[in-house]
């Protein structure tokens, strides 16, 4: 018992310092590849503890190791090379400077400001706008296999239970967009956070202003 939980600690220790290289000084964070880098050093790490954890004895339990740390990078390595190849299309794709796509290594988080897509208490997208949300959802046909969450996000200006309200319409009409764009509808999923997950202060006229926005979150399916 007390050599599996050895094991385990080892495997765990591994893990932590298989992620600290990823974001250290060896990661070049403008490596176009460095997300596939990432996941397979961390897919490789999470596979490592879960062998660890299983087996009757040491050598086992240290083959097991061994073959899920192969195991788990092949599959964090072909997690990260496709959001590699996402985000790289959807930058080339998408020409508006307001929109920001961030790539955690696990999802890609496309942000747009609310103030961009939305007339003030209004939850119909601009029409203006309604090009880059296509470009979005083409983005989204090309990639079948991932799942797509829709976040509405406001300021906490008012009442909390009315922006609770309309940043879930507003997150819904994006999702419409999306879906009316051939996205299927089983792929997304529209959520509504009014003012509870805020980015920036809002103190100021500039931190509720990045507070207010819709965040499209694509998930690799496994």
């Amino acid at each position: 018992m007390i050599r599996a939980k050895t094991s385990a600690m080892f495997a765990a220790a591994s893990l932590l310092g298989l992620t600290a290289c990823t974001t250290g000084p060896l990661m070049d964070p403008n490596d176009p590849n460095r997300q596939a880098k990432q996941g397979a050093l961390i897919g490789a790490g999470v596979g490592a503890v879960a062998g660890a954890l299983a087996g009757n004895d040491p050598e086992e339990r240290r083959a097991n190791a061994l073959g899920g740390a192969i195991v788990g990078a092949g599959a964090g390595a072909l997690i990260g090379n496709r959001l590699d190849r996402q985000e790289a299309d959807l930058r080339a794709q998408l020409g508006n400077d307001n929109v920001t796509i961030q790539n955690t290594g696990d999802r890609l988080i496309v942000t747009l400001p609310q103030d961009i897509l939305f007339a003030t208490d209004s939850a119909t997208v601009r029409p203006d706008l309604q090009r880059d949300l296509r470009t979005v959802a083409q983005n989204l046909n090309a990639y079948p296999n991932t799942s797509v969450q829709v976040i509405g996000h406001t300021d906490n200006t008012g009442d909390a239970g009315y922006n609770q309200a309309l940043s879930q319409r507003r997150a819904q009409s994006v999702s419409g967009i999306l879906i009316s764009e051939g996205v299927s509808s089983s792929r997304i999923q529209s959520i509504g956070r009014g003012e509870d997950a805020p980015i920036a202060s809002n103190l100021t006229p500039e931190g509720r202003q990045q507070n207010r926005r819709v965040e499209i979150v694509i998930l690799p399916n496994a």
